[in-house]
């Protein structure tokens, strides 16, 4: 059956009426025409024509295809780290504390498991790390929900941080070039993705099938806090290394349960400043955004800004067949840094809805190292964050529809 949905939005239907004359005869108020209804070119038939890796498992296909479908009349709710924050013991998600149910979506990172002091041994601590994100994900997708990776990595020169900051300003202008193809640090680069391909094809259910992630190479991109950002490669260098990333995973490493994410940050201002380091639409699944800044105790203004961003992205994803997405958000809040009233329910979400926004999922940050993002029942935006996840678009896991079956 095929999906579809309204592309014009009527205000008023009027109901046809009939009442008799005088003289017997009988009138109609004059037909309104129904909304126009355009068939979604997207098919459980088709759907592999519209993806990066037209190889994908069944079961990437159909997450592909039910994102999209999510979208359009919900968005899954999810977190970073959300059984293991790294700083306290695993358990239940705070937002299963919270909210009786776990996330939707459920966040992790490459940068432990590819980090120089992993040398795969029992006893080390980064190998440590990779098993219990392994683990993470496994626990994720046997309850259903939906896994999504960043990578936070380590610049090619000490593999020390991740942060420009904490680079020599000689180090900021040649480390993004280096892994370019023909690059000095390309090959290091290469063995990293071989880590990276690894643990992906490694990724398996308890009934020996892949396990389908969406993967977000070098986010937040357009700021410069990464070694990756702007200031420190051209647009077409960083298409460059994107596409050589996905086409290394998908045709060189035969990784084949990957969705591809584009993620900048939220300085865009029109649709065309969104895509002017998109690597283009073989290479990309998901059109997100990383949002912090307008949410930053900015009110309704910040929301608003927010929602404008999100239509963007949110057309563009209609546009080209693909799934939008609110990739990171999240306010912090601290000893310091109390919560904002009305935060989730208010302004997050009208920033995610209004217009006709449809976005897929949202992912929180992290909770812990003396702050969170997502409340646990003592916080005082508690109550605040359950009216959120019960709001009509919202979906955590208890809810999730099957995403891994395509429909008939």
């Amino acid at each position: 059956m095929k999906t579809f949905y309204i592309s014009i939005i009527t205000v008023a239907v009027l109901t046809l009426t009939s009442c008799s004359k005088d003289d017997g005869t009988t009138s109609e108020t004059p037909a309104v025409n129904p909304p126009v209804l355009v068939a979604d070119p997207v098919t459980p038939q088709n759907v592999r024509t519209f993806m990066v890796d037209q190889n994908a498992t069944e079961e990437t296909v159909a997450l592909f295809y039910n994102l999209r479908k999510l979208s359009q009349t919900k968005f899954a709710i999810g977190q970073q780290d959300a059984f293991n924050a790294f700083y306290g013991a695993s358990g239940a998600s705070d937002i299963k504390k919270t909210t009786g149910s776990d996330p939707a979506l459920l966040g992790s990172d490459f940068m432990f498991i590819t980090d120089k002091s992993n040398n795969g041994q029992a006893s080390n601590w980064f190998y440590q790390q990779e098993n219990i994100i392994i683990d993470d994900t496994k626990e994720a997708y046997a309850k259903g929900m939906i896994n999504i990776f960043c990578w936070h990595l380590r610049e090619p020169n000490n593999e020390d941080s991740f942060y420009a900051a904490d680079m020599t300003a000689e180090q900021k202008s040649t480390a993004f070039r280096s892994i370019l193809p023909g690059g000095a640090k390309h090959d290091w680069y290469k063995l990293k993705l071989d880590k990276v391909a690894s643990v992906l094809s490694n990724l398996r259910d308890n009934n020996n099938k892949l396990i389908p992630v969406i993967f977000r190479p070098f986010h937040e991109f357009d700021g410069s806090w990464f070694w990756w950002g702007a200031n420190y490669c051209s647009p077409q260098e960083y298409k460059t290394v994107f596409q050589f990333t996905v086409d290394y995973l998908k045709n060189t490493k035969n990784v084949h349960n990957v969705l591809y994410s584009f993620s900048p940050d939220n300085t865009y201002t029109t649709a065309t400043s969104y895509l002017s380091r998109y690597p283009g639409d073989g290479y990309v699944d998901v059109l997100g955004m990383d949002n912090y800044g307008d949410f930053n105790n900015q009110g309704t203004a910040g929301s608003n800004n927010a929602n404008t961003k999100l239509k963007y992205l949110s057309d563009l994803a209609i546009e080209k067949n693909k799934i939008a997405a609110l990739t990171e958000t999240g306010y912090r809040v601290t000893s310091t840094t109390p919560a904002v009233p009305n935060w989730f329910s208010l302004y997050l979400y009208d920033a995610m809805t209004k217009n006709n926004v449809q976005l897929a999922f949202v992912m929180f940050w992290n909770n812990g190292n003396g702050g969170y993002y997502v409340p646990t029942p003592s916080n005082s935006n508690a109550a605040d964050f359950n009216s959120f996840v019960t709001k009509p678009k919202s979906v955590l896991q208890n809810t999730l529809p099957s995403m891994y079956v395509l429909p008939n």
